[in-house]
């Protein structure tokens, strides 16, 4: 069997080594690695993707391991795609979420990738597209993206999940100035963690807080309205709640065709993305002063993957 193959039974070894091709910066293995995609972009698509990301030290890898043993027990399939963040001088990454989710690491129905950032804004490694494909491929349903941490460059992970969670810490008022205004405006859920002990009244207050300050944010394009919630992930309080959140979305979404609208959004998002990445500016406003991008796009909608338009490029 070769390598798609390997991915499309399941097999958790094969996706790792998918995933490693994805990275690679060698010109054989991006050649390779654009067929993998292609012949596993038909059986994608059919997870929830969601995207989390919160403040330094609210514990974002805590509540990762309780969410996914709790999606695991209810018989669902996790994969954890983990962007560490790169470090400039080195260039080197730590990649310890394994490490710190020992209990999902290994888990039979869960998957953990962690991937260097290697300097990608937007908190998401720029392959972790790609790298989502394989793992719906290989039959994962939810998908948890986590970010390098918040900041205003974190917005973009909304253009690779369908549903944005939001982590951050009681004493709202200082949080409030402190958060950029661009990650509340897009984030689909804000739940304040490690709400258990002397914290369980100073989270409930910051959940008022924060209620009160989406009041202030315009509507979302698709009708949903954003929801505040507590939890602790020690104590497993709050998950079942949450969990019932991003199904109800999910339901609304698919209901209202908003979730397949939203994902081709996003394709075109990244086809831009990429030809201004891998061809350069000067290549992409060329295409746009000629009006060929909206081609492209049409090209993207007939069901060419981004790569093989990249190729004939």
């Amino acid at each position: 069997m070769d390598l798609s193959e390997e991915i499309l039974i399941g097999n958790k070894v094969a996706l790792a080594k998918g995933i490693t091709l994805l990275e690679s910066s060698l010109e054989s293995d991006s050649i390779s690695a654009q067929n993998l995609i292609s012949k596993c972009s038909e059986y994608s698509g059919n997870s929830i993707r969601i995207g989390i990301t919160g403040v330094p030290g609210v514990g974002k890898s805590t509540f990762i391991e309780t969410f996914g043993k709790f999606l695991t027990k209810k018989g669902h399939k996790v994969a954890v795609l983990a962007i560490d963040p790169t470090s400039e001088k080195t260039h080197g990454s730590i990649l310890g979420d394994k490490s710190r989710m020992h209990q999902l690491s290994v888990d039979e129905n869960a998957f953990i990738r962690p991937s260097p950032s290697s300097g990608t804004l937007g908190g998401v490694a720029s392959k972790t597209k790609d790298s989502i494909v394989l793992c719906e491929a290989a039959g994962f349903d939810v998908i948890l993206i986590e970010t390098v941490g918040v900041g205003q460059s974190e917005t973009s992970v909304n253009n690779i999940c369908d549903f944005f969670l939001l982590l951050m810490l009681s004493g709202a008022g200082d949080e409030l100035q402190g958060i950029k205004r661009g990650i509340m405006e897009i984030a689909d859920m804000l739940v304040i963690s490690k709400a258990d002990g002397d914290n369980t009244q100073k989270s409930e207050n910051a959940k008022l807080e924060y209620q009160r300050a989406l009041h202030l944010f315009p509507a979302m394009e698709n009708g949903w309205t954003p929801k505040v919630s507590v939890c602790s992930s020690l104590e497993n309080i709050g998950i079942n709640k949450i969990w019932e959140t991003i199904t109800t979305h999910n339901s609304q979404m698919k209901s209202s065709a908003w979730k397949i609208e939203n994902r081709k959004r996003q394709n075109i998002f990244w086809l831009h993305y990429t030809i201004k990445e891998e061809l350069g500016n000067k290549r992409y406003n060329f295409l746009n002063s000629e009006e060929k991008l909206e081609n492209l796009e049409k090209e993207l909608s007939a069901g060419k993957t981004i790569h093989q338009i990249i190729e004939e490029l």
